[in-house]
Formats: structure tokens, C-alpha cells, sequence
């Protein structure tokens, strides 16, 4: 698989033109370098400066809590008290002692752009890009209430400070709990401006501010005017991102106060009035607001969502390479509707189907003929992807296994049953090494991809095929191969973020009976979010 030089389609999910083409860096992935003399002054602030900060933002948080208590006794779940003196009085000390915590970390100076809006103009504010927990920022500025998981209110100190900013809470033990946080969210909207405003960061998931990606419709589902809010970190060294693919969480809160001075900007950009068109349609009413937003940032906008992360970081499973060409793949199947509702069906379907035309290659129309799907811009920008030598042909069965990929992460070997099913010869049902490598490299969306090394160690025979039991086998006994044979022979295909945090395929961390194993540093959780008692704040807004 390849990226085209260029896409015949570049389009939003409403069918307008994109002001910007869509970013080739995956926005899940944060790399950190650093310079000898970065590394060295890191060093000297670890042992100075980092745990006086830790300290200092530890005692903030403990000198918080008996006021955020104070604050939340003998309030309701469902109705607003009178915001009487003493109310607001520890609602101003509570937000003096955040600015001291975020003060004492480094962040001496905030920058306010434009004004915030009142609740009764504006009930709902949107937060983009969201990129760290550091986006707590603007939370302890406002006091405003956030969408979390109901687990949090539990957790001791910090439990009580989030109680206090009164959130609408989600419980994940409660299958209708989306429903009703659906309809939380309307009540409180719809309230005049009784209920605080409602922070909600509507990409769903941390990135890397490189683009926005899909908003999700949870904060614009009300149909209230709403006011779009930008956040900037124009520092030198980016150690405030946070994604799921990078460094860790405790590893972001070292090296951040471990800086100097940490910049950071708010801008309050004009309340955004929807149309009745964009009241009844909740995704058009995101698309315009993300297209204003993404112009204030200056960064493009993208079709990427919070289900391509899922892909990109299926934990256990496929780990993709940084440049995978997966994501944009999974982003054209969802905008054809190519996803099918029974996977296995499909795809077995489709693998028979694929077997008999015997690797014959197919042209555009032959496709879409298969496709059963009509001939369009997006379709074209597909087959881009696998007219690898710009022919105007394709194999379709690389784009069988790359479907099942995106359908399936967690299901690799499955994926290499099938693909060993299409390409192997009827005689003996084996593939060649060359046969192989386009398994693999479709798999793992790259364009090349050496398995010679991978290949003769399976072929212990010397033999020059495999047959699926033989691959299966291999793995039983080498679980950790693709590091020992891919990334040996494919230097910099899975070079990991930064810090040792290595990236493995997931065929090298493959659980044989589908039970994922242990995850990595950063890796995430089945809900994906992250296992720290800050999370809540951020991860689970909408």
C-alpha cells in the first residue's frame, strides 16, 4: 500500500470541499527528541526543580479539597441553589489556588484571547484540540462542568474537586447511560443559563494538534449556540502531548515540570449561532464549528475519528508503523459505507471471490464491480492505494486483508488465515516469500517491507514456501519475532516514539487464544482511557 501524490477527493463528510488537505502525520502519535543539551538540563531540573514543583502542586491540591467540600454541601443532582456570597467566595479561592498549582508548574503566564462567553449566550463551549491533561487548564479558569465517568466522584481528594465544578456524569455499568447523558446535557442547556456551562472537548480523544480530527455530535445534539474555544502550546519543546502513542503520563508530567516556563493560550473565538438546517443535522452543525476552529488554529482538518485511534493502538494487536496507510484506508471504507455489518461473512465471502480470480488484476470499474459501489472520487482515492506502480491495476486481494485488518485488529491471525487462504497454490496450499511479504506489508499499510530473514526461518526446509500451519507453528514458538526478524531487516518500520517505548506489531504480541496481553507503557484501556487518577478530568468528555 502506498499514499497517492494526490487525492481525487478531499471532502467533508457533508460533501463540501476541505479548506486544507488532509494531514499525512498520524494524529495518535507523539515523538519526542531531545539534545544532548535539553538531556542534560532535564537532569539538572529532575533533581532541583521537578520535585519542589510536585510538592507544591500535591499541597494545592490538598489545600483545595476542604474548600471544594465547603462548596458542595448541600447541593442537588437536578437543580441549581442560588449562587449566594459565600458560594461564589470559595468558587474565587478555589480558583486562585489552581492558578497557584498551575503557576508553581510552570505555566507563569497564561494568555486570554477574546471573551468568554455568558451560559445564558453560549451554554456550551467547545474545546479543540485536545491534546493532554494539561487541557484541565481552562476547567479550573472557568469552573465549568465536564462529562465523566461516574467512578471518579469515588476517588478521595479528588473525587470532592470534581463534585464541586458539578459534572454530568457516565456511568459505565448503566447501558442506557449515554441516553441519559445525552439528555443531561439538553436539560442543562436548555435551562436559561441556571446550570453552569458544559466543557465538552468534542474530538473524543487526545492528538497530537496537528489537525483536528472528526468531532463527535454529543455537544452540538442540544442544538444551542455554542462557543468554540482554540488552545495553543506554543513552547519550544512539546512535552505537554500526550497521545496514545508516545510517553507515558507520569513520564509528560516530569519532563513538562521539568521546563522552565510552559506556555499556554486560550482563545474564546465568537459564539456560533446554528442554522435550522444544523439543529436538525448534528454532524453538520460539528463540521462547521471544527472548520472555524481548525481556521483559527491554522491546522487542516481531517476525517480521521476516534475509532481510527481504536486501530491504531488495538491493544495486544495490530501495532501499527507511525506512517501506516491503514488509517487513511479506514477512513475511505467508513465514508463509502464499505464496513460490513457481519464481518465474517463478508469477508469470507469476499476471500472466496478473491481466491478464484487467482491474483488476475484488476482495473478501477473492475473495482467497483466488486465492490458493487459505483464509481466515484473516493473510490478512485482508494484504489490509489494499492495501484502501488501508478498502472491503473490492483490486486484485489490485498484489499481483503487490509478490510480485515481495519475490521478486525484484534483478530491478526484470522487475517493471516484468510490471507493464506487466497494466495496459497491448490497443489500443496503454500505461499512463496514473495507472497509473504505483501500479506505482511498490506497488514501493516507500509509500502515495503523485507521478509527474507522472517521467511527462511519458517522455511527450515529450505523449501521456498509455507503453508498457514507452519506460520502458525513458528509463532507458537517465536511470540516476539517480528522484532527479532522484521525490525532487524526493516530498520525504522516500528521506530517507537521515544524513550524505549517500543511499538510491536501485532504479530509479535499476538495472545494465540485472543487474550491480549499485558499493555504497553502508554498503552490503554478497553474503554481507552487512560489507568491514572487525572484521566477522568480529560479522557471521557463526550
Amino acid at each position: 500500500m502506498r499514499l497517492p501524490s494526490h487525492r481525487q477527493c478531499a471532502t467533508e463528510a457533508d460533501g463540501k470541499k476541505m479548506d486544507q488537505p488532509p494531514p499525512f502525520r498520524n494524529p495518535f502519535v507523539h515523538v519526542l527528541k531531545f539534545s544532548p543539551l535539553e538531556k542534560a538540563k532535564i537532569a539538572l531540573m529532575t533533581v532541583t526543580l521537578f520535585p519542589i514543583r510536585l510538592l507544591i502542586a500535591a499541597f494545592m491540591m490538598l489545600l483545595a479539597w476542604p474548600f471544594a467540600f465547603l462548596g458542595s454541601v448541600g447541593r442537588s443532582e437536578t437543580v441549581v441553589e442560588p449562587q449566594c456570597l459565600w458560594r461564589r467566595l470559595v468558587d474565587i479561592i478555589l480558583k486562585i489556588i489552581m492558578r497557584v498549582m498551575w503557576f508553581a508548574g510552570g505555566f507563569h503566564w497564561i494568555t486570554v484571547k477574546g471573551q468568554k462567553a455568558l451560559p445564558a449566550e453560549a451554554p456550551i463551549l467547545t474545546l479543540a484540540p485536545h491534546s493532554s491533561y494539561f487541557d484541565a487548564i481552562p476547567v479550573t479558569m472557568t469552573m465549568a462542568s465536564i462529562v465523566m465517568k461516574a467512578e471518579s466522584k469515588d476517588i478521595p481528594v479528588w473525587g470532592t474537586l470534581i463534585k464541586f465544578i458539578r459534572p454530568v456524569f457516565v456511568s459505565r455499568s448503566d447501558q442506557d447511560s449515554r441516553k441519559k447523558t445525552v439528555e443531561e446535557i439538553k436539560r442543562r442547556a436548555h435551562s436559561g443559563g441556571e446550570w453552569p456551562q458544559i466543557m465538552i472537548f468534542p474530538e473524543g480523544t487526545c492528538t497530537n494538534r496537528s489537525c483536528l480530527i472528526t468531532f463527535k455530535p454529543g455537544a452540538f445534539i442540544p442544538a444551542v449556540p455554542v462557543q468554540p474555544v482554540v488552545i495553543r502550546y506554543p513552547n519550544k519543546l512539546d512535552t505537554i502531548t500526550w497521545t496514545w502513542q508516545g510517553p507515558a503520563a507520569f513520564e509528560i508530567l516530569w519532563l513538562t515540570l521539568c521546563q522552565l516556563h510552559n506556555e499556554f493560550v486560550i482563545e474564546f473565538l465568537p459564539i456560533y449561532t446554528p442554522s435550522e438546517e444544523e439543529k436538525k443535522n448534528p454532524a453538520l452543525f460539528a463540521i462547521n464549528v471544527r472548520r472555524i476552529m481548525a481556521k483559527a488554529l491554522g491546522v487542516p482538518i481531517t476525517d480521521y475519528s476516534f475509532e481510527d485511534c481504536q486501530l491504531a493502538m488495538a491493544e495486544g494487536q495490530l501495532r501499527l508503523p507511525v506512517d501506516t496507510c491503514l488509517l487513511e484506508f479506514a477512513k475511505l471504507v467508513r465514508r463509502l459505507g464499505l464496513k460490513p455489518r457481519n464481518i465474517e461473512k463478508v469477508l469470507e465471502e469476499y476471500g472466496n471471490r478473491a481466491r478464484k480470480l487467482e491474483g488476475q488484476k484488476l482495473d478501477l470499474d473492475d473495482f467497483a464491480q466488486f465492490l458493487d459501489v459505483p464509481v466515484s472520487d473516493m473510490l478512485q482515492d482508494m484504489f490509489a492505494l494499492f495501484d502501488e506502480h501508478e498502472d491503473n491495476c490492483m490486486d484485489i486481494r490485498e484489499y481483503v486483508v487490509a478490510l480485515s485488518v481495519v475490521c478486525r485488529p484484534a483478530k491478526t491471525l484470522e487475517t493471516m488465515k484468510l490471507a493464506f487462504k487466497m494466495f496459497e497454490a491448490e497443489e500443496d496450499g503454500a505461499i512463496t516469500e514473495m507472497e509473504l511479504a505483501v500479506v505482511l506489508k498490506t497488514a501493516l499499510g507500509v509500502t515495503h517491507l523485507s521478509v527474507s530473514r522472517l521467511f527462511g526461518a519458517i522455511d527450515s526446509e529450505d523449501t521456498g514456501k509455507i503453508t498457514f500451519d507452519k506460520f502458525r507453528c513458528f509463532l507458537e514458538q517465536h511470540p516476539d519475532f517480528a522484532e527479532e526478524y522484521l525490525h532487524t531487516e526493516n530498520p525504522g518500520l516500528y521506530s517507537g516514539p521515544c524513550h524505549g517505548h517500543q511499538i510491536k506489531t501485532s504479530l509479535s504480541s499476538l495472545s494465540l487464544r485472543g487474550t491480549a496481553p499485558t499493555k504497553t507503557s502508554n498503552g490503554i484501556c478497553p474503554d481507552f482511557t487512560h489507568n491514572d487518577t487525572i484521566d477522568g478530568l480529560l479522557k471521557k468528555h463526550n
